[in-house]
Protein backbone atom coordinates (compact mmCIF):
# COMPACT_ATOMS: atom_id res chain seq x y z
CA UNK A 1 0.00 0.00 0.00
CA UNK A 2 2.99 2.07 0.68
CA UNK A 3 4.49 1.46 -2.06
CA UNK A 4 1.18 2.60 -4.43
CA UNK A 5 0.76 5.47 -2.47
CA UNK A 6 4.19 6.55 -3.22
CA UNK A 7 3.97 6.11 -6.96
CA UNK A 8 0.81 7.77 -7.05
CA UNK A 9 2.58 10.98 -5.28
CA UNK A 10 5.58 10.91 -7.74
CA UNK A 11 3.25 10.60 -10.59
CA UNK A 12 1.46 13.33 -9.64
CA UNK A 13 4.31 15.48 -8.43
CA UNK A 14 5.72 14.70 -12.29
CA UNK A 15 2.30 15.78 -13.74
CA UNK A 16 2.40 18.99 -11.49
CA UNK A 17 5.96 20.12 -12.66
CA UNK A 18 5.24 19.12 -16.56
CA UNK A 19 2.17 21.69 -16.17
CA UNK A 20 4.28 23.94 -14.44
CA UNK A 21 7.15 23.25 -17.22
CA UNK A 22 4.41 24.03 -19.59
CA UNK A 23 3.19 27.53 -18.53
CA UNK A 24 6.71 28.75 -18.35
CA UNK A 25 7.49 27.99 -21.49
CA UNK A 26 9.43 30.72 -23.44
CA UNK A 27 8.09 32.61 -26.36
CA UNK A 28 6.88 31.45 -28.93
CA UNK A 29 6.23 28.19 -28.32
CA UNK A 30 3.33 28.19 -31.14
CA UNK A 31 2.69 29.21 -34.27
CA UNK A 32 2.32 32.70 -34.76
CA UNK A 33 -0.56 34.89 -37.31
CA UNK A 34 0.37 37.89 -38.82
CA UNK A 35 -2.80 39.62 -40.20
CA UNK A 36 -2.37 42.03 -42.93
CA UNK A 37 -4.86 45.01 -43.15
CA UNK A 38 -4.30 45.63 -46.62
CA UNK A 39 -5.45 43.24 -49.90
CA UNK A 40 -3.16 40.05 -50.75
CA UNK A 41 -0.43 41.36 -53.49
CA UNK A 42 -0.30 44.45 -52.57
CA UNK A 43 2.91 46.61 -51.33
CA UNK A 44 2.51 46.13 -47.62
CA UNK A 45 1.23 42.66 -47.93
CA UNK A 46 4.19 41.38 -50.25
CA UNK A 47 6.61 42.82 -47.67
CA UNK A 48 4.60 41.11 -44.67
CA UNK A 49 5.05 37.70 -46.65
CA UNK A 50 8.81 38.10 -47.30
CA UNK A 51 9.88 39.57 -43.67
CA UNK A 52 7.93 36.53 -42.08
CA UNK A 53 9.54 34.25 -43.93
CA UNK A 54 12.92 35.37 -43.26
CA UNK A 55 11.63 35.89 -39.33
CA UNK A 56 11.12 32.11 -39.40
CA UNK A 57 14.54 30.79 -39.93
CA UNK A 58 15.12 32.66 -36.25
CA UNK A 59 12.19 31.30 -34.44
CA UNK A 60 10.99 28.02 -33.31
CA UNK A 61 7.77 28.34 -34.77
CA UNK A 62 6.36 29.35 -37.89
CA UNK A 63 4.84 32.50 -38.48
CA UNK A 64 1.16 32.51 -40.59
CA UNK A 65 0.31 35.21 -42.93
CA UNK A 66 -3.76 36.23 -43.49
CA UNK A 67 -5.45 39.24 -45.00
CA UNK A 68 -7.88 41.21 -42.62
CA UNK A 69 -8.74 43.45 -44.81
CA UNK A 70 -11.81 46.38 -44.98
CA UNK A 71 -12.90 49.24 -42.67
CA UNK A 72 -11.36 52.82 -43.10
CA UNK A 73 -7.59 52.77 -43.45
CA UNK A 74 -7.60 49.57 -42.75
CA UNK A 75 -9.20 49.54 -39.59
CA UNK A 76 -11.06 46.25 -39.45
CA UNK A 77 -7.17 44.51 -39.17
CA UNK A 78 -6.45 46.73 -36.79
CA UNK A 79 -8.99 46.14 -34.89
CA UNK A 80 -9.29 42.31 -34.99
CA UNK A 81 -5.68 42.18 -33.64
CA UNK A 82 -6.26 44.52 -30.88
CA UNK A 83 -9.06 42.42 -30.13
CA UNK A 84 -6.67 39.05 -29.89
CA UNK A 85 -4.83 38.63 -26.60
CA UNK A 86 -1.62 40.77 -25.92
CA UNK A 87 0.42 37.55 -25.96
CA UNK A 88 2.33 38.03 -29.60
CA UNK A 89 0.75 35.30 -30.73
CA UNK A 90 -1.12 37.73 -33.72
CA UNK A 91 0.60 40.54 -35.18
CA UNK A 92 -0.94 43.30 -37.42
CA UNK A 93 0.52 43.99 -41.05
CA UNK A 94 0.45 47.55 -41.45
CA UNK A 95 1.70 50.64 -43.07
CA UNK A 96 1.77 54.55 -42.98
CA UNK A 97 -1.68 54.91 -44.33
CA UNK A 98 -2.72 53.38 -41.03
CA UNK A 99 -2.12 56.32 -39.35
CA UNK A 100 -5.64 58.08 -40.55
CA UNK A 101 -7.96 55.71 -39.30
CA UNK A 102 -8.81 57.11 -36.20
CA UNK A 103 -9.07 60.98 -36.91
CA UNK A 104 -11.60 59.22 -40.05
CA UNK A 105 -13.56 57.72 -37.54
CA UNK A 106 -12.52 53.95 -38.06
CA UNK A 107 -10.15 53.33 -34.75
CA UNK A 108 -10.40 54.93 -31.33
CA UNK A 109 -6.65 55.09 -30.47
CA UNK A 110 -3.93 56.87 -31.22
CA UNK A 111 -1.23 54.60 -32.88
CA UNK A 112 0.88 54.35 -29.70
CA UNK A 113 -1.44 51.53 -29.22
CA UNK A 114 0.91 49.60 -30.86
CA UNK A 115 5.06 48.69 -30.66
CA UNK A 116 5.83 48.45 -34.74
CA UNK A 117 8.58 47.06 -36.46
CA UNK A 118 9.36 49.23 -39.84
CA UNK A 119 10.61 47.11 -42.91
CA UNK A 120 10.76 50.20 -45.04
CA UNK A 121 9.41 51.77 -47.45
CA UNK A 122 9.91 53.04 -51.28
CA UNK A 123 11.12 56.81 -51.59
CA UNK A 124 8.73 60.04 -53.80
CA UNK A 125 10.01 61.22 -56.24
CA UNK A 126 8.33 64.06 -58.56
CA UNK A 127 8.39 62.76 -62.03
CA UNK A 128 6.69 64.87 -65.42
CA UNK A 129 5.53 63.45 -68.70
CA UNK A 130 8.44 62.11 -70.75
CA UNK A 131 7.63 65.10 -73.25
CA UNK A 132 7.02 67.53 -70.77
CA UNK A 133 9.19 71.09 -71.57
CA UNK A 134 10.25 70.73 -67.75
CA UNK A 135 13.93 68.99 -67.59
CA UNK A 136 15.23 70.01 -63.92
CA UNK A 137 13.08 70.48 -60.79
CA UNK A 138 13.99 74.04 -60.64
CA UNK A 139 12.72 74.88 -64.07
CA UNK A 140 9.41 73.21 -62.73
CA UNK A 141 8.79 75.23 -59.71
CA UNK A 142 10.17 78.35 -61.66
CA UNK A 143 7.34 78.24 -63.57
CA UNK A 144 4.65 77.00 -60.34
CA UNK A 145 5.77 80.96 -59.03
CA UNK A 146 5.37 82.43 -62.32
CA UNK A 147 1.80 80.72 -62.67
CA UNK A 148 1.00 79.89 -58.72
CA UNK A 149 -2.03 77.23 -58.87
CA UNK A 150 -1.64 76.92 -62.64
CA UNK A 151 0.21 74.07 -62.62
CA UNK A 152 -1.68 70.30 -62.39
CA UNK A 153 -0.07 67.80 -60.04
CA UNK A 154 -1.32 64.27 -59.27
CA UNK A 155 -0.57 62.31 -56.04
CA UNK A 156 -2.90 60.12 -55.46
CA UNK A 157 -6.26 61.27 -52.76
CA UNK A 158 -6.14 63.79 -50.32
CA UNK A 159 -4.23 63.28 -47.44
CA UNK A 160 -2.22 60.06 -49.02
CA UNK A 161 1.87 59.93 -47.96
CA UNK A 162 2.15 61.24 -51.62
CA UNK A 163 0.15 64.58 -51.41
CA UNK A 164 1.84 65.44 -48.35
CA UNK A 165 5.16 65.17 -50.11
CA UNK A 166 3.69 67.43 -52.52
CA UNK A 167 2.58 69.98 -49.85
CA UNK A 168 5.78 69.68 -48.99
CA UNK A 169 8.02 70.64 -51.81
CA UNK A 170 5.28 73.42 -52.00
CA UNK A 171 6.44 74.80 -48.59
CA UNK A 172 9.43 74.11 -49.26
CA UNK A 173 10.18 76.07 -52.18
CA UNK A 174 7.94 78.15 -51.81
CA UNK A 175 5.52 77.25 -54.65
CA UNK A 176 1.96 76.72 -55.64
CA UNK A 177 0.57 74.00 -58.30
CA UNK A 178 -2.83 73.01 -58.51
CA UNK A 179 -3.32 69.67 -56.76
CA UNK A 180 -5.77 66.54 -58.62
CA UNK A 181 -6.59 63.78 -56.70
CA UNK A 182 -6.55 60.15 -58.07
CA UNK A 183 -7.73 56.96 -56.53
CA UNK A 184 -4.35 55.95 -56.20
CA UNK A 185 -0.89 56.31 -57.33
CA UNK A 186 -1.56 54.22 -60.77
CA UNK A 187 -4.17 56.93 -61.92
CA UNK A 188 -2.13 59.75 -61.08
CA UNK A 189 0.68 58.18 -63.21
CA UNK A 190 -1.47 56.91 -66.06
CA UNK A 191 -2.81 60.93 -66.00
CA UNK A 192 0.59 62.21 -66.19
CA UNK A 193 0.96 59.86 -69.02
CA UNK A 194 -1.74 60.95 -70.58
CA UNK A 195 -1.12 65.00 -70.41
CA UNK A 196 -3.87 65.38 -68.06
CA UNK A 197 -1.27 66.45 -65.00
CA UNK A 198 2.06 68.42 -65.87
CA UNK A 199 3.36 65.89 -62.93
CA UNK A 200 3.01 63.47 -60.12
CA UNK A 201 4.38 62.51 -56.83
CA UNK A 202 4.29 58.90 -56.00
CA UNK A 203 7.04 56.27 -54.91
CA UNK A 204 9.91 55.32 -56.97
CA UNK A 205 8.59 51.34 -56.82
CA UNK A 206 5.28 52.51 -58.52
CA UNK A 207 7.45 54.84 -60.49
CA UNK A 208 10.24 52.69 -62.23
CA UNK A 209 8.57 50.56 -64.45
CA UNK A 210 7.79 53.68 -66.06
CA UNK A 211 10.82 55.57 -65.99
CA UNK A 212 12.65 52.64 -67.19
CA UNK A 213 10.01 52.24 -70.72
CA UNK A 214 10.58 55.90 -70.85
CA UNK A 215 6.75 57.28 -70.17
CA UNK A 216 7.78 59.15 -67.01
CA UNK A 217 10.79 61.34 -66.92
CA UNK A 218 12.42 62.02 -63.29
CA UNK A 219 13.52 65.45 -62.06
CA UNK A 220 14.01 64.60 -58.24
CA UNK A 221 14.44 62.43 -54.88
CA UNK A 222 12.30 63.84 -52.21
CA UNK A 223 14.63 62.06 -50.13
CA UNK A 224 18.01 63.49 -48.78
CA UNK A 225 20.19 60.80 -51.48
CA UNK A 226 20.04 60.61 -55.02
CA UNK A 227 18.72 57.57 -56.58
CA UNK A 228 19.92 55.52 -59.79
CA UNK A 229 17.20 54.09 -62.27
CA UNK A 230 17.13 53.56 -65.76
CA UNK A 231 20.67 54.93 -66.60
CA UNK A 232 20.46 57.88 -64.91
CA UNK A 233 20.93 59.53 -61.23
CA UNK A 234 17.52 61.58 -60.14
CA UNK A 235 18.80 64.08 -58.13
CA UNK A 236 17.93 64.72 -54.59
CA UNK A 237 15.60 67.80 -53.94
CA UNK A 238 17.12 68.40 -50.88
CA UNK A 239 20.65 69.16 -52.64
CA UNK A 240 18.16 71.92 -54.60
CA UNK A 241 16.24 73.84 -51.89
CA UNK A 242 17.96 74.43 -48.48
CA UNK A 243 14.52 74.78 -46.73
CA UNK A 244 12.87 71.18 -47.69
CA UNK A 245 14.53 69.64 -44.35
CA UNK A 246 12.14 71.33 -42.40
CA UNK A 247 9.28 69.31 -44.22
CA UNK A 248 11.02 66.54 -45.68
CA UNK A 249 11.76 63.39 -46.07
CA UNK A 250 8.08 61.79 -45.29
CA UNK A 251 8.83 58.40 -45.69
CA UNK A 252 6.57 55.23 -46.42
CA UNK A 253 6.83 52.74 -43.06
CA UNK A 254 5.95 49.49 -43.68
CA UNK A 255 5.62 46.76 -41.37
CA UNK A 256 3.94 44.97 -38.44
CA UNK A 257 3.16 45.40 -35.20
CA UNK A 258 2.45 44.04 -32.26
CA UNK A 259 0.39 45.36 -28.87
CA UNK A 260 2.40 47.81 -26.92
CA UNK A 261 1.31 46.48 -23.84
CA UNK A 262 3.42 43.24 -24.81
CA UNK A 263 5.22 41.75 -22.31
CA UNK A 264 9.22 42.75 -22.52
CA UNK A 265 10.24 39.07 -23.26
CA UNK A 266 7.84 38.92 -26.63
CA UNK A 267 8.96 42.32 -27.99
CA UNK A 268 12.81 41.59 -27.16
CA UNK A 269 12.42 37.76 -29.33
CA UNK A 270 10.59 39.51 -31.90
CA UNK A 271 12.81 42.33 -31.81
CA UNK A 272 16.25 39.82 -32.15
CA UNK A 273 14.74 37.91 -34.94
CA UNK A 274 13.38 41.19 -36.90
CA UNK A 275 17.12 42.81 -36.44
CA UNK A 276 18.72 38.95 -38.14
CA UNK A 277 15.65 38.94 -40.85
CA UNK A 278 16.43 42.92 -41.92
CA UNK A 279 20.38 42.28 -42.01
CA UNK A 280 20.03 39.30 -44.15
CA UNK A 281 20.91 39.24 -47.68
CA UNK A 282 17.27 37.87 -48.85
CA UNK A 283 15.99 41.44 -47.32
CA UNK A 284 18.96 43.25 -49.61
CA UNK A 285 18.07 42.05 -52.89
CA UNK A 286 14.30 42.16 -52.29
CA UNK A 287 14.45 45.78 -51.43
CA UNK A 288 17.51 46.41 -53.93
CA UNK A 289 14.79 44.25 -57.17
CA UNK A 290 11.48 46.36 -56.15
CA UNK A 291 13.51 49.99 -54.69
CA UNK A 292 12.46 49.89 -51.15
CA UNK A 293 14.70 51.61 -48.96
CA UNK A 294 14.94 49.36 -45.77
CA UNK A 295 14.92 50.80 -42.45
CA UNK A 296 14.65 48.17 -39.75
CA UNK A 297 13.65 50.93 -37.34
CA UNK A 298 11.51 49.13 -34.50
CA UNK A 299 10.05 49.72 -30.80
CA UNK A 300 10.67 53.58 -29.51
CA UNK A 301 11.97 54.61 -32.71
CA UNK A 302 9.81 53.34 -35.18
CA UNK A 303 6.70 54.83 -32.49
CA UNK A 304 8.26 57.93 -32.75
CA UNK A 305 8.59 57.83 -37.17
CA UNK A 306 4.88 56.49 -36.61
CA UNK A 307 3.85 59.74 -34.50
CA UNK A 308 5.61 62.22 -36.65
CA UNK A 309 3.12 60.93 -39.62
CA UNK A 310 0.02 60.52 -37.55
CA UNK A 311 0.35 64.44 -36.51
CA UNK A 312 1.22 65.17 -39.85
CA UNK A 313 -2.00 62.87 -41.91
CA UNK A 314 -4.36 63.81 -39.44
CA UNK A 315 -3.91 67.30 -39.19
CA UNK A 316 -3.51 67.71 -43.05
CA UNK A 317 -6.97 65.81 -43.29
CA UNK A 318 -8.40 68.25 -40.45
CA UNK A 319 -7.56 71.25 -43.19
CA UNK A 320 -8.66 69.39 -46.08
CA UNK A 321 -12.09 68.86 -44.46
CA UNK A 322 -11.28 64.75 -44.22
CA UNK A 323 -11.65 63.99 -40.96
CA UNK A 324 -14.69 63.24 -38.93
CA UNK A 325 -12.65 62.82 -35.55
CA UNK A 326 -10.85 66.28 -34.03
CA UNK A 327 -7.29 64.94 -34.08
CA UNK A 328 -6.93 67.18 -30.48
CA UNK A 329 -9.20 64.72 -28.84
CA UNK A 330 -7.32 61.73 -29.78
CA UNK A 331 -4.02 63.45 -28.17
CA UNK A 332 -2.59 64.21 -31.61
CA UNK A 333 -0.09 67.11 -31.00
CA UNK A 334 0.14 69.34 -34.48
CA UNK A 335 3.29 68.83 -36.38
Amino acid sequence: MTTKLTKLAAIAALATGLGTAAVAQDYPFRDITTAVVWGAGGGTDSINRMIMAEMEKHLPVSINVINQTGGVAGSNGMVYVQNQPDDGYTLVGLSESNVTAAVQGGWDQKFDFWYPFIVGGSPDLISVPANSPYNTLEELVDAAKAAPGTIPAAASGAGSIHHLNLLAIQNGADAEFLFVPYQGSAPGQEAAIAGEVQLVVTSLAEQAALIEGGQLKPLAMLTPDSADIAGMTVPSAFDIYDGLDQYLPLMQAIGFAVHDSASDDVKSALGAAFEQAIASDVVAEWADANNYAVSGAYGEEAQAIFTTLESNFAYTLQELGATTVDPASLGIERP
